[in-house]
């Protein structure tokens, strides 16, 4: 078993992925600042589910399951800190899940893109010349995104493809067309990482995430466990932020035609891709890149799936699409490469409309907690004026 530290323990993903390293006898350490906490409050929400502090859910773990998961509190901005922590543990995975992960978040205005760059790209930068001092063998597992690559007219290779030009080939990265300054950093950041590698001889996982669903895995079996669920217009994405609409008869709201696909991965499924990275390392001085998706959905036909999963539940859910805040294709070709995490074993392990079933019934004993922020849940952050309009609340 590995000793795994864990940027961005207290996270959607990082908390989920915690509980589940710790559930196969792996080591688990983790550190957090909160930052994703004080964000979502400052856009007016929170949390659909209620979860307890880390201090507390560091105990829940510990009593109810045995795990002993550490935890260091501070930030990869922070140098001086993240070397302590890496001097001390001398880690054999990093996952780097720290980062500000909110695209409109990232675009409201010119403080928000400087915050978000600043976080994303020097905190990553951070953590590699900590892991070259302090863990120059471990391996870094580090979360991007499929919106790295945006919606090119062809098919989207995982991370390298073919080249041939002027009668010469080669083996080149696949372009990247980000679409707002949160998906620039995740650029930035594989290009950093790559880099590394190649200098300094570490290796890295360069997981490209589709979008993330879900409430709960096996390993959440009771609510002192719970990991946090977004729902407003900066974190809460798609399939998350349409659920919680339904349980509160607020009508689900895709932007613009419709018609944009995006890829998407189950919470659970995400754990056990993500846990077969941790476990199957690259060799020393490799950059590899895994597409981590399970299906393709048009952002529309998501909303009437949730709209058919609800009726057996007595929720009437209606559909306004909203003129499109973003900057983006309304209707484009969208085919994915993602072989390289099968190969390893992965095998998709619950549907969409299993478990749409399972969120909507967990977020129905929430719905007051939704109710009370649905004032959140409306785009107010436009790409095009660079600024988020009155009412929102921005430091």
């Amino acid at each position: 078993m590995s000793k795994v530290l864990i940027c961005g323990i207290d996270g959607y993903l990082g908390w989920t992925l915690a509980l589940h390293l710790s559930s196969r006898g792996h080591e688990v350490i983790g550190l957090d600042n909160f930052e994703r906490r004080k964000n979502v409050e400052e856009v007016g929400s929170w949390s659909a589910t209620p979860i307890s502090d880390i201090n507390e859910r560091l105990k829940s773990a510990k009593s109810r399951h045995g795990y002993e998961i550490s935890f260091a509190e501070g930030s990869t901005l922070d140098y001086g800190f993240l070397s302590k922590v890496m001097g001390k543990s001398h880690p054999d995975v990093v996952v780097h899940l720290a980062e500000q992960p909110s695209a409109p978040f990232s675009m409201a205005d010119r403080e928000h893109a400087f915050y978000t760059q600043q976080n994303n790209v020097l905190g990553t930068l951070n953590l590699l010349f900590a892991m070259k001092e302090y863990a120059p063998k471990s391996h870094l597992v580090k979360l991007g995104t499929m919106g790295e690559y945006g919606t090119p007219n062809i098919a989207i290779p995982e991370g390298f493809f073919e080249v041939e030009y002027r009668g010469r080939k080669d083996w080149m990265p696949f372009p990247r067309q980000p679409g707002s300054f949160y998906h620039l950093t995740k650029v930035h950041d594989s290009a950093n990482v790559m880099f590394a590698c190649k200098v300094w001889g570490l290796s890295s996982t360069d997981i490209m995430q589709g979008v993330v669903y879900g409430t709960r895995t096996d390993d959440i079996d009771d609510d002192s466990l719970l990991t946090r669920f977004d729902f407003d217009e900066a974190f809460g994405t798609a399939i998350n932020r349409y659920c919680a609409q339904a349980v509160i008869g607020y009508p689900l709201t895709p932007y613009g035609s419709g018609r944009q696909k995006r890829a998407f991965i189950a919470l659970v499924d995400s754990m056990q891709c993500l846990t077969l990275a941790v476990e199957n390392p690259p060799k020393q001085g490799e950059y590899r890149v895994f597409n981590q998706i399970d299906e393709v959905y048009g952002v529309y036909e998501l909303a009437e799936q949730v709209k058919r999963a609800g009726r057996p539940l007595g929720l009437d859910v209606g559909i306004q699409a909203l003129a499109d805040p973003r900057f983006e294709s309304q209707e484009h070709f969208y085919e994915v490469d993602h072989d390289n995490l099968r190969k390893l074993g992965f095998r998709p392990t619950h549907t969409l409309e299993d478990e749409l079933d399972i969120m909507l019934r967990d977020l129905l004993r929430f719905k007051d907690r939704i109710d009370a922020k649905r004032d959140a849940i409306a785009p107010r952050t436009t790409w095009k004026d660079g600024k988020s309009k009155p009412g929102r609340r921005m430091v």
